[in-house]
């Protein structure tokens, strides 16, 4: 017999019989009939669930049935499915969950596109107990880094058999958080991990569910996840200490916890301006350097002022009592070019990481460096950026998009402590690119793409160094842990032109048309049930 496409994994514990019988109908129900289902009862209490599963073995002969002699928990039953199943495709599936009736055709197409495929995940929605769907969850494309602090891409997850069977299927030491478990130690091998934006798994919210309750059903599940990510922190060599976020259940900080202390050079342009912060005129560079000495932990720093030669010598003077031999002052005897700057800068610094940042910046997280560093450092991730407040506290930059060839900044104008969608601003994620107010990079990256580029002076040459770190197949990270005040063009107005922004579609047209990191489905016309989407000024668009 051929084999077969794939095998849906089930483990099934006590769940009501109507609520099981609709799990096993969303399968049988398939347009793709290369199926087997692999249930396995986990020795449940409740008589009603073995009689359900006989009458489902008897219908139709690719449902397969076992019985566990005694409980084992979710990774013990998940583990003898795999022992039935034989699929090249496995495919997750909760007892008391549906998938869409159209998942394994479209899963089909979607790996025989792309036969490398060894992770492929859809977007979900929740049903209630009358059959309602709810709270569509649109994903955005793979992201490693927010992948390591939310388990965002969840179900549908399907993994090819062979891949699983190599890292040793689950561990019933993660019990709780098996899947993400099993799915990091999958993905850090994958040859190719596929995001279908289509909604083909809908998540009940009975009782027992995480959908449901949350940490109040399963709070083992969060304390799980954390030693879950500490372990594949630990094996993958990412310097970090998990920990699980009081205020956002699923939501995971990794805290630095670094080895070693490289180099980093803060390159800063300014021509010593004035700036309104509060009630307070003050100027800007000095209170910037001055925040950077009084706030950072980090050991090993040293600060690159580029100074215009119109900067006042009190300035100057200034700068140097307060960073002594750490500072490196390099004049600047031209029209303002701040990619130049930048440029000239790295020319005369000495460490292996470079952070651009801005004069009108003020330092609020004492760790800044660290937690860059901690991503900066990490192979394949090519620039981070950080969390951006404007001076009272709202939200300036929590990353940047690109879609329709337009930058954006979402939720850019929001109270500082707005979550986003799926809490999306309190979780590291990576984006096509980050403000260039405060963003790190390793120096032998920077030389790579040959920093930034002067034919853009005054604006997206932060958006078209990240696309350049991108077309290198380096990541461009966002640290939500990594504070900082900006108090934007406080030090000179903006002077976004045209001519800038066509430079960027001239060079970027067919990257920029589509953004990897947000979702297809946030667009007008949608046929979706969407949340908001909202102009980079913070208006709403629909």
């Amino acid at each position: 017999m051929a084999r077969r496409r794939f095998s849906v994994i089930t483990p099934v514990y006590d769940p009501p019989a109507e609520v099981l019988r609709s799990t096993v109908r969303s399968v049988r129900d398939q347009t793709f009939a290369n199926w087997e289902l692999c249930l396995v009862d986990d020795a449940s209490t409740s008589s009603h669930v073995g009689e359900v599963l006989r009458e489902v073995a008897a219908s139709d002969p690719r449902i397969l049935v076992e019985r566990r002699t005694s409980n084992g928990g979710i990774a013990a039953a998940s583990n003898d499915a795999l022992a039935m199943a034989s699929g090249e495709l496995l495919v997750l599936l909760d007892h008391d969950d549906e998938l869409h009736r159209d998942a394994l055709r479209i899963v089909d197409e979607a790996v025989a596109a792309q036969p490398d495929a060894d992770y492929v995940y859809s977007d979900e929605d929740k049903i209630d107990e009358s059959g309602r769907h709810f709270g569509p969850f649109y994903k955005p494309g793979w992201s490693p880094e927010r992948f390591r602090t939310q388990m965002y891409t969840c179900h549908l997850s399907v993994l090819r058999a062979a891949l699983v069977d190599e890292v040793g299927g689950f561990r019933l030491e993660y019990d709780g958080s098996q899947d993400w478990d099993l799915i990091l130690r999958v993905t850090e091998r994958a040859r190719r991990v596929v995001h279908i934006p289509r909604v083909l798994y809908h998540w009940r919210t009975v009782s027992t569910s995480v959908a449901s309750g949350g940490e109040v059903v399963k709070p083992f599940a969060y304390s799980a996840g954390t030693r879950t990510l500490q372990d594949h922190c630990d094996r993958v060599g990412f310097p970090a200490r998990v920990e699980h976020s009081e205020e956002h259940p699923g939501v995971y900080e990794l805290v630095p916890a670094l080895d070693e202390h490289p180099r980093v050079s803060i390159v800063i342009p300014t021509g010593g301006a004035l700036g309104d912060v509060g009630a307070e005129r003050i100027c800007l560079v000095t209170r910037c350097v001055g925040s950077i000495l009084a706030a950072s932990t980090y050991p090993n720093y040293e600060i690159v002022v580029v100074a215009d030669t119109t900067t006042p010598a009190g300035v100057l003077g200034e700068l140097s009592d307060l960073v002594g031999q750490h500072l490196r002052v390099v004049p600047y005897d031209l029209p303002f070019n701040f990619s130049d700057k930048i440029n000239t800068g790295v020319l005369a610094s000495t460490g292996t990481h470079v952070l651009m940042l801005n004069d009108d910046t003020e330092v609020v997280t004492p760790s800044w460096l660290e937690r860059l560093v901690m991503y900066s450092n990490c192979p394949g991730i090519g620039a981070v950026g950080a969390k951006l407040l404007y001076g009272d506290g709202r939200l300036q930059h929590v990353g940047v998009t690109v879609s329709g060839s337009l930058p954006q900044h979402p939720y850019r104008g929001f109270a500082g402590d707005h979550g986003g969608y799926f809490n999306v601003v309190h979780v590291a994620s990576d984006y096509s690119a980050v403000t260039g107010a405060c963003l790190m990079t390793e120096r032998c990256v920077f030389d790579e793409v040959g920093g930034l580029s002067t034919l853009l002076p005054h604006s997206f040459n932060d958006v078209d160094y990240c696309l350049k770190v991108g077309s290198i197949g380096q990541r461009v990270a966002y640290d939500p842990g990594t504070v900082l005040r900006h108090f934007e063009s406080a030090s000179r107005a903006p002077e976004a032109s045209e001519a800038e922004l066509q430079l960027l579609r001239d060079r970027w047209g067919s990257v920029m048309q589509t953004d990897p990191y947000e979702s297809a489905n946030f667009h007008p016309g949608s046929r979706h049930q969407v949340p908001p989407i909202y102009h980079a000024d913070g208006t709403v668009l629909i």
